[in-house]
């Protein structure tokens, strides 16, 4: 077969392009340490490190909302805590001014600090965090979470926000409450239960009072009706033989019959009246319906009655009773709060954790498809570099060779 001189350059010309072409490629691998510098290096692999990149792209940002909400829930809980240890101050002073040993100058100073407080747990309640959003004010955010108005007619301190919280996403099957409406952790307390009496037949009549808190709420609990009012009357009727009966007018049914003595207090369902009564006079009363605010509230009615000096100190004992069970009521809906933080911390950290090492697998999956092998790329571009130069000092040599060398 005879050859061609087009022939032997064109043969050489390729094998010297095909011997540079590949010591390039070995050359990029080793400058940016990748394996598949492009999808035709490996197609199969390279789908293979796209979807590895988008798995730890995601894991990236899990662990960035998982610091997030982590800041978000500390910040929560200390919150909780400062008003925690404030309301336990509150309560020793709403104890203290109960004595009777106090003069009205010592009542007012202890007024005095409890609106204090009042006003450092209401800025509390309306903390905001590093990008000026009201963490308790649900989807109202921009906006205060709480007014306070002491010329209101009714609560004096409101919720100004909305029911809405927030979640925030730590993996692809798990997110986490970040946030908490105020009303649900500050606002939905309920108030002490009590009662009012609406009438009575009785002459001389002297007191009706709420003396046994516990059992009052036990039998609260059990027979408010909230859709029916009418089930919320209640007759005490005096029977002969020094007996008292308690009816309920709405369904006719007899609560309770116990003893007494004219002019003398007895008590029935934590209930007391003192009255001085004969033989078939009544006394009517009501359950009052349940009425809900923050501790702030009780705080600021409570201060308010110390500062006057002229409430006389049976409503003065009645406002303490209602702040100290307000107060211990909304320190019950604290800790409630505090430890369903405590738990979606918990449950950040396990994420997080879960999402590190699932990171840490990934990238190691991605580097053994897509990294190089440095040794043996190497050993390949020395060998590649080798042949590029034996083909190029080949190539002058065969182009060299003339049969006008053998005449």
């Amino acid at each position: 077969m005879r050859i061609s001189t087009s022939q032997i350059y064109d043969q050489n010309v390729r094998s010297i392009m095909n011997n540079q072409e590949e010591l390039i490629k070995t050359q990029e691998q080793l400058a940016t340490g990748k394996r598949i510098i492009t999808p035709s290096d490996d197609p199969v692999g390279a789908a293979k490190v796209l979807r590895l990149t988008e798995e730890i792209d995601a894991l990236d940002q899990f662990k960035r909302n998982n610091d997030l909400v982590t800041g978000s829930l500390e910040q929560q809980e200390a919150v909780l805590t400062n008003i925690t240890n404030s309301i336990n101050r509150a309560r020793t002073l709403v104890v203290q001014s109960g004595s009777g040993i106090l003069a009205d100058p010592d009542k007012r100073a202890i007024g005095a600090e409890l609106e204090q407080i009042k006003l450092e747990i209401f800025d509390l309640m309306n903390t905001q965090d590093a990008d000026g959003n009201y963490i308790y004010a649900g989807y109202q955010s921009g906006n205060q979470a709480f007014s306070y108005n002491p010329a209101a007619t009714g609560n004096a301190i409101t919720f100004s926000g909305d029911a809405g919280v927030s979640f925030v996403q730590l993996s692809n099957s798990s997110k986490i409450q970040s946030t908490s409406n105020g009303y649900e952790v500050f606002e939905n307390v309920l108030s002490r239960f009590k009662f009012s009496v609406t009438g009575s037949s009785v002459a001389n009549f002297e007191s009706a009072k709420v003396s046994e808190q516990g059992t009052f709420d036990t039998f609260f609990d059990k027979n408010y009706d909230p859709v029916t009012a009418a089930n919320n009357n209640y007759r005490v009727t005096f029977l002969a033989g020094n007996q008292a009966q308690v009816t309920n007018t709405g369904t006719g049914a007899i609560v309770d019959t116990v003893g007494f003595t004219s002019g003398s207090p007895f008590t029935v369902k934590g209930m007391q009246f003192e009255a001085s009564t004969v033989a078939g006079d009544t006394i009517d009363f009501s359950l009052n319906p349940p009425e809900k605010k923050s501790m702030a509230e009780s705080l600021h009615v409570l201060q308010e009655i110390l500062m006057d000096s002229t409430i006389d100190n049976s409503a003065l004992q009645e406002a303490i009773a209602d702040s100290l069970v307000g107060l211990d009521n909304g320190l019950e809906k604290i800790s409630l709060e505090r430890a369903s933080i405590g738990s979606r911390l918990n449950i950040a950290e396990s994420v997080y954790e879960s999402n590190l090492d699932m990171e840490i697998a990934a990238k190691a999956s991605r580097s053994s498809l897509q990294d190089v092998d440095y040794a043996e790329a190497s050993t390949d571009f020395a060998k590649q570099e080798t042949a590029l130069n034996a083909a190029l000092q080949s190539f002058s040599k065969v182009t060299d060779l003339s049969l006008f060398n053998f005449i």
